[in-house]
């Protein structure tokens, strides 16, 4: 074991349900209770702070433990996440060294720090491993690109049956989109906003989605005949409504506004995890973007998240993260920009379903402070001018009932880098947290070059999807030149012809089989029926058809033709398919190939009897089984907190009474300043295993210092002693506690995901078509 493995045992910094992010003003490691993100945080400073490295820290900490998170990145900075090199050499680092700098010194920085920070390269592979970490790049191809063809889609059934939410939603989409086209409309006051917001009400209320395409048609023609009690000509003419139309059908037919609708859906389950469940760390960048394009975007983004959120069932421990860096702009103090009441709304009900928001800026002037003092915790370094300086004071002060606003200000004006003023709503009063180095190598924004590199393999990247074969195209030469007649068939035998755009094609005869299977399971509550269209050709020979050859098509029966194409031409029919007794005889084949083939296959955790809804994808079930596991632990840990907590309360009081005992009997000036390390200590306890090592470390160095003074009286030795055998008894308590909580945290760790598959009867097996279909070769 290396001796940087053997210091992070010493100094442990892993803590179930808890994110390393530091130290204390005492040296110990400051670890942040997970739960706490619940209520919210946000982190303040200038440019040189450390305000990113710090969040950074928390999103990292947060994907060891199995949390993803969202990202939304304005300036280009979080993309870092990508740089994770476990082998910590100049080789890893070298690809991404700014130009003048020794990537074999930029390593061998990395490694120090992560040494100063008891960490080392085995964490940074743990985090590689624990989660992925993805770039999207909305309206660019750099990264990941995503499409807003569903920025317009209707609502989930809740927020439009939510008079609030579904007004809210309307509201900041009509915002965004007039923002895109460069207006900027008054929600009350705007006829372009009342207009838009009458197009997407009236569609949404309806179960319509809308696309880009269609606004531009329907700002023109309305299909409302007034608005309000206005008849539409006079509330908003057409030689006008005209002019706006032409606006966004610019913006759609501008080259570069391709980009934006093609990519992976805006979806933000798919966001947060892998198609196999495994967390993931989403960072949105849109440092690309100009001003109305990113407000738009964020806008939107942040209606998914809302509507994301509200899908979820309730839950008092972490589900996810959201994290925006430099929310200047997105969250002010009196206008109303379509961002703020998505973003208010999260910050009001998110907590409810396990979503913790976190929020960065190097401006705090320009905020909605009556909106951040739905925030829990709040980070802030060092600041850049006096009014930044009054403004935090204010917002802080605003927020707390014990704020000691003169010694705060003090701090604030000699605060180094990396050291935060953390002010926790749960805590006594703020104190002073250095944060830990990252295990992400942050080089600044990166270019797209650099991104499109990091990212060229991602799975994601090939998920571009290309059309659905609509039926398996013949063998080649199955229907040869083809003639202009079709063969003759007996007129009880059902045929069908696949859609085709093609004058004069050739068509080769396939048998088409349509059936609703239906998969049923008593024991594990099962009973889920889905319909399936499979296709096999006809060939000569002793057997003209296999079903083992057949290929499932997504078209519907109802999508197939009565009759074939202009100037079709046919290959010929084997003889037995002119005899109506051989479809008998292959239905009653194609039910026992169904029922031999077709199976429902469903994620299980057997010890828990806990199945996936059929049609769930594994990455959703993945995630309730994290999050059950994620509940139980906490659960366990709060019992065991209160377990411990008089035991823990009685060794503080004992400690801090020996402790002033044995300074009341030191005469030695030197000693002077070593109640302050007590009294920092006690302002920064979060649970016992922090809490009680912050006091038990600062008597711990009382009693070192005092072990160091004359031995000249007798009673002081005595209280030297009584505190030296408190320490010990503590440390032991404190053993014992952190013992019993990693056990607690194995026993819960998420069980392991297996696969169940159901297999149908062949009474399940209801045949709805069966026929002599004819595909297009040509």
């Amino acid at each position: 074991m290396s001796q940087v493995e053997n210091d992070a045992r010493a100094v442990d910094i892993e803590h179930p349900a808890a994110f390393y992010l530091g130290r204390t003003e005492d040296s110990l490691p400051y670890l942040y209770p997970q739960k706490n993100l619940l209520t919210h945080g946000v982190v303040i400073g200038m440019t040189g702070s450390g305000k990113t490295g710090l969040s950074v820290a928390l999103l990292e900490e947060a994907a060891l433990d199995g949390v993803p998170a969202l990202v939304i990145d304005p300036k280009g900075d979080l993309s870092n996440l990508l740089l994770t090199f476990p082998a910590l050499d100049a080789a890893s680092f070298a690809p991404y060294v700014p130009e003048g700098e020794d990537a074999a010194a930029v390593a061998a920085r990395w490694r120090e720090g992560l040494e100063r920070s008891h960490q080392s390269g085995e964490r940074v592979a743990r985090l590689k491993a624990a989660a992925d970490v993805a770039v999207f790049t909305p309206g660019s191809r750099a990264g990941i690109p995503v499409s807003i063809v569903g920025s317009l889609a209707a609502p989930p059934a809740d927020i439009v049956e939510d008079p609030e939410l579904f007004r809210e939603r309307v509201g900041t989409v009509a915002t965004s989109l007039l923002g895109l086209v460069g207006v900027e409309a008054d929600p009350v006051k705007s006829r372009e906003h009342i207009l838009l917001s009458t197009i997407l009400a009236s569609a949404w209320e309806r179960g319509e989605s809308l696309d880009l395409a269609a606004l531009v048609l329907r700002i023109r023609e309305p299909g409302k005949k007034k608005i309000g009690v206005l008849d539409l000509e006079s509330f908003f003419p057409e030689k006008d409504r005209l002019e706006l139309s032409v606006s966004f059908n610019n913006l759609l037919a501008a080259p570069g506004f391709s980009a934006w609708l093609e990519g992976v859906p805006l979806d933000v389950g798919a966001f947060l995890r892998t198609s196999e469940g495994k967390p993931r760390i989403a960072v949105i960048s849109i440092a690309h973007l100009g001003d109305a394009e990113r407000m738009f975007f964020v806008s939107v983004l942040l209606n998914e998240v809302v509507a994301w959120m509200r899908a979820q069932p309730g839950t008092q421990s972490l589900r996810a993260l959201l994290f925006m860096d430099e929310i200047v702009g997105y969250f002010p103090p009196v206008k109303n920009p379509p961002s703020k009441a998505p973003l208010m709304l999260l910050l009001k009900q998110a907590r409810a379903f396990g979503l913790g928001i976190l929020l960065a800026t190097q401006n705090p002037v320009d905020l909605d402070y009556k909106g951040l003092s739905n925030c829990g915790t709040w980070f802030v370094g060092r600041l850049q001018t006096e009014r930044d300086k009054a403004r935090v004071l204010e917002g802080l002060e605003g927020g707390s009932a014990h704020f000691d606003k003169a010694a705060v200000e003090r701090t604030l004006a000699g605060l180094p880098p990396r050291t935060f003023v953390v002010h926790d709503v749960r805590e006594p009063g703020p104190f002073l947290v250095e944060s830990r180095f990252t295990l992400s190598y942050l080089r600044g924004p990166l270019r797209r070059d650099e991104i499109k590199k990091l990212m060229s393999g991602h799975p994601l990247l090939a998920e571009a999807k290309g059309p659905v074969t609509d039926a398996p195209a013949p063998p080649k030469g199955a229907a040869g030149e083809g003639s202009p007649e079709k063969p003759a068939v007996p007129e009880d035998i059902k045929e069908v012809y696949f859609p085709t755009t093609a004058a004069g094609a050739l068509y080769a005869p396939v048998l088409v089989g349509h059936a609703t299977v239906r998969f049923t399971d008593a024991k594990t509550g099962l009973d889920h029926a889905r319909d399936a269209t499979f296709v096999t050709p006809l060939g000569e020979g002793p057997l003209v058809t296999d079903w083992a050859r057949a290929k499932w098509t997504k078209l519907r029966p109802d999508e197939l033709h009565a009759e074939p194409g202009e100037g079709a031409r046919f290959g010929d029919l084997p003889k037995e398919a002119t005899k109506a007794k051989s479809y008998a005889a292959w239905q009653k084949a194609f039910v026992a190939w169904l029922a031999d083939t077709q199976g429902l296959g469903r994620p299980q955790v057997a010890k828990w009897k806990l199945y996936a809804s059929p049609g769930e994808p594994e990455a959703a079930f993945r995630a309730r089984v994290e999050q059950r596991a994620r509940e139980e632990r906490d659960a366990a840990l709060e019992a065991l907190r209160s377990k411990y907590e008089t035991k823990f309360t009685k060794l503080r009081e004992a400690i801090a009474k020996a402790h002033a005992d044995v300074r009341e009997k030191e005469a030695e000036a030197r000693f002077d300043n070593v109640g302050s390390a007590l009294s920092v200590g006690a302002q920064v306890m979060s649970f016992f295993g922090g809490s009680s090592r912050r006091i038990l470390g600062s008597a711990a160095s009382v009693a070192q210092k005092a072990g160091r003074v004359a031995k000249s009286r007798a009673t002081l030795e005595e209280r030297r002693k009584k505190l030296q055998d408190l320490v010990t008894k503590g440390q032991a308590l404190e053993a014992e506690y952190q013992s019993e909580a990693r056990g607690i945290a194995e026993a819960h760790a998420a069980p392991e995901v297996t696969q169940i598959v159901h297999k149908p009867k062949k009474t399940g097996i209801d045949v709805k078509l069966f026929a002599l279909g004819w595909a297009p070769t040509s």
